[in-house]
């Protein structure tokens, strides 16, 4: 951080958890929400709220004077803090800080949020703070003691067991503080720590998601032979991710929630803007500025898309950008070497995965088609060139789409063969559905890269240029069959895609309103469709599985993975 900048009390008091999660939260400004937040947050709400008073009122001994929500600052330490509570009296303060979990019983490496009083009473010592507790009142009390303030103890109360814990401000825990604020500051300087390994703390940690612990250090430790087994990410649940699609609707908020309605004003939907994970506007549907305002204060980004599926323009808000992240990615990606190999990544992936479809939905797919994917993909995973790369993804595109229509029921099948894969304008419905599947397809990606604090513009194997996602049209590539290709057989093969879902146009084949609905509905599904990991063995949506890749390519990026292996499927 620059000369003059303040630090939160809060985020320095996270290194004596973990330096990475003091990293991911300091420097690279990453926040995710999960249910221990959510409770900590209603526990601080009452505290919340600043006193009327002020601390310098507060001048008679015998009335203490109760402040809560009172900032300090401290420009010879660098520091901040907004303190749940002071206790004042006269020219002594109290500092009181509220916890939302209990306090150390028997082990402080189980986290704050899983620990709790052996079922022995017998059994029971003396409850400690957790050394993040312990280090924020300790700042804490040294901004009180630089403001005036006398300072003998301190205060934790532990809302799970209603327990007020007092802590004595002597030399140690003051000098544990400033110990702490200097190596977090030391910290900040560096790159990204790497993660704990094996750590318990990891399990309750609401951005382990983003870290990605285990699955950073499988891939490191197996290199040394000894990859770690442990596998956590899949516990988080997911939001909405919303698409608003009936032409003439306007979506707006009240209160805490998104409302949608017709054009008589009439409301369609209210749906709770905490659940949202994103939204899609698609087509002529318009969006209230206050609607706009409040999802980018909720960190939700905004895709707007065409009638057609295309995607026109993205509002991402500004909360994901990581200026070290992004750093690394434009130093990374300028070099061509790293480019050739995440191209080989992606390309021998999304060919393997074409081969994959055709093999397990083909009638009669001579054998000669899939030797010839399976030799297409290996050389493009030792492709010496991006063009050498090209060449083999052409080629191997050519000889899926040859065959692609024979998964189709007729008449569909017969117009996809007279036209093939055709794009600006689709021609024919199978065109038209995967069209919109890519162009969705693309604003997941874009939703994901954002999520992981990377820039979509900046890609590797497609090349960037002004309006085009080029690294969300990379990460794409390997999804491409999993989820585009398959959802559009899925819709004509079941019948929830129909003719009548159609209609011809001067700007080609377009889906219709109905059309339009019955798409959503199977693509909704196919990306809540679980798959298992093929290296981490546990099981993800398609919609979280590619949140999972774009955070991969970030740890790769920034040298915390030795290489990156994409989703293949057998």
């Amino acid at each position: 951080m620059e000369e003059g900048d303040l630090w939160p009390a809060r985020n320095v008091a996270e290194y004596a958890y973990c330096p990475r999660l003091f990293y991911l939260m300091q420097v690279e400004g990453v926040f995710l929400p999960s249910a221990d937040t959510e409770q900590g947050a209603a526990v601080h709400r009452r505290t919340d709220l600043p006193s009327e008073g002020r601390p310098e009122e507060a001048t008679d001994p015998n009335r203490p004077v109760a402040l809560r929500s009172l900032t300090l600052t401290s420009e010879g330490l660098g520091l901040t803090a907004t303190l749940d509570l002071a206790e004042v009296s006269g020219a002594t303060a109290v500092p009181v800080e509220y916890r939302k979990g209990r306090p150390c019983w028997p082990h402080p490496s189980d986290g704050p949020d899983n620990a709790s009083p052996p079922d022995d009473e017998s059994t029971l010592t003396t409850p400690q703070p957790w050394p993040t507790d312990r280090v924020q009142v300790g700042l804490q009390a040294l901004l009180l003691r630089e403001a005036g303030y006398t300072v003998d103890r301190a205060v934790l109360y532990y809302g799970a067991e209603k327990l007020r814990l007092e802590i004595p401000v002597d030399d140690v825990l003051l000098g544990e503080a400033l110990a702490t604020l200097d190596a977090a500051k030391t910290c900040a300087q560096g790159p990204r720590p790497l993660p704990l390994v094996n750590d318990p703390k990891c399990v309750g940690c609401s951005l382990q998601p983003f870290c990605l612990p285990d699955e950073i250090n499988y891939q490191r430790e197996m290199i040394a032979g000894q990859p770690v087994r442990r596998s956590l990410w899949p516990p988080r649940d997911e939001g909405l991710h919303l698409v608003a699609q009936r032409q003439a609707s306007r979506v707006g908020v009240r209160g805490h929630m998104l409302l949608v309605t017709d054009r008589d004003g009439e409301v369609l939907d209210e749906i709770p803007i905490a659940n949202v994970d994103s939204l899609a506007i698609l087509g002529y549907v318009q969006l209230t500025t206050q609607a706009l305002h409040t999802l980018a204060e909720h960190g939700i980004p905004v895709a707007f898309l065409s009638s057609a599926g295309r995607l026109v323009t993205f509002v991402d808000p500004l909360d994901s950008v990581s200026a070290n992240v992004r750093r690394a990615q434009v130093r990374r990606l300028d070099d061509p070497t790293t480019c050739l190999e995440l191209a080989r990544a992606l390309v021998a992936a999304k060919i393997a995965n074409q081969r994959t479809l055709l093999m397990r939905n083909h009638p009669a797919l001579p054998d000669v088609v899939l030797a010839d994917l399976a030799r297409e993909a290996k050389r493009a995973s030792e492709a010496e060139s991006l063009d050498t790369i090209r060449g083999h993804e052409g080629a191997a595109a050519a000889l899926y789409f040859q065959h692609f229509p024979d998964m189709f029921p007729e008449p569909v099948a017969s117009q996809f063969r007279e036209h093939g894969r055709q794009r600006r304008p689709p021609p024919d419905p199978v065109n038209a559905c995967l069209s919109m599947s890519y162009s969705m397809l693309t604003h997941e990606c874009v939703s994901a890269l954002r999520l992981a604090s990377l820039e979509p513009s900046i890609g590797a194997f497609h090349s960037s240029r002004p309006g085009r996602p080029a690294l969300a049209l990379d990460l794409m590539e390997p999804f491409r069959p999993l989820i585009g290709d398959s959802l559009t057989l899925i819709a004509f093969n079941r019948g929830e895609l129909a003719e009548g879902h159609f209609h011809q146009t001067a700007a080609g084949c377009l889906l219709t309103p109905p059309g339009r609905r019955a798409f959503f509905s199977v693509y909704g599904r196919r990306m809540d469709t679980e798959i298992t990991h093929p290296l981490f063995k546990y099981r993800l949506s398609y919609r979280r599985m590619i949140m999972l890749h774009a955070r991969m390519i970030s740890a790769w990026l920034l040298g915390e993975i030795p290489e990156l292996a994409f989703l293949t499927t057998r």
